[in-house]
């Protein structure tokens, strides 16, 4: 049996917003930074529908001034049998 991490959407949304916030940010504000045309992804986001792509947490790190590793919540339970 072996136990992997798995990364926790919600809480990670979660802690984007929280992040977000204390950054004194709006959505729209991370809307203009990324260039994207609508904010849908960014709610994904927060929701824990989705994460953010490799190259968006980078952008989230400096912007938000903390590493990916304090973006990202990880979880370790996951068991897998071999």
């Amino acid at each position: 049996m072996f136990i992997f991490p798995t990364i926790d959407l919600v809480a990670t949304g979660k802690n984007i917003v929280r992040l977000r916030e204390e950054s004194g940010l709006s959505v729209r504000n991370l809307q203009e930074i990324f260039g994207f045309a609508t904010p849908q992804a960014i709610y994904k986001w927060q929701h824990g529908t989705a994460m953010p792509t490799i190259d968006n947490l980078i952008v989230l790190s400096a912007v938000f001034q903390v590493s990916m590793d304090e973006i990202i919540i990880v979880e370790n339970n996951t068991q897998i049998s071999a």
